[in-house]
């Protein structure tokens, strides 16, 4: 079975009570269920994790290369300006992995300084803006892929 990180930034385990009227009513721990049955039904094992630590997230990025581990990310925050983050995603596809990064909401609809991604330059593609669908149409393109 293909195994895909499912790994999430800072501030997306408060999901469900942050600012609902931007980032919905979802919880993280049902997101990280609907991630386990979207993977499943492409034969993808999906390990679901949310870290508020850059380095913790840098580490999992190295996992998935030593694993083969196909990465789904939703930086929160580290998308604008984390650098180390960036590094260690363009090694997921350096390794021949699919990343997908995604975000609950449109980042180029929100204030100026969310616009630019560090990590959109070196992922296999972007979804946005469609709330936790995103990670289903994540999951969709890499079980295509795989």
């Amino acid at each position: 079975m293909t195994t895909v990180l499912v790994a999430n930034g800072p501030n997306l385990g408060r999901l469900g009570s942050r600012e609902p009227e931007k980032y919905g009513t979802t919880t993280f721990d049902e997101i990280a269920a609907l991630c386990m049955q979207w993977g499943s039904e492409h034969g993808l094992e999906a390990v679901v994790r949310q870290t508020d630590d850059e380095a913790e997230l840098v580490h999992w990025m190295h996992r998935a290369v030593d694993d083969g581990w196909h990465v789904v990310l939703n930086p929160a925050a580290f998308t604008h300006y984390e650098y180390a983050l960036r590094d260690a995603c363009a090694l997921v596809t350096g390794a021949g992995l699919t990343l997908m990064e995604i975000h609950l909401t449109n980042p180029h609809a929100r204030e100026e300084f969310r616009h630019t991604s560090v990590i959109s330059g070196v992922a296999t593609g972007v979804i946005a803006g469609l709330g936790v669908d995103s990670y289903r149409l994540a999951l969709d393109a890499i079980g295509s892929r795989a």
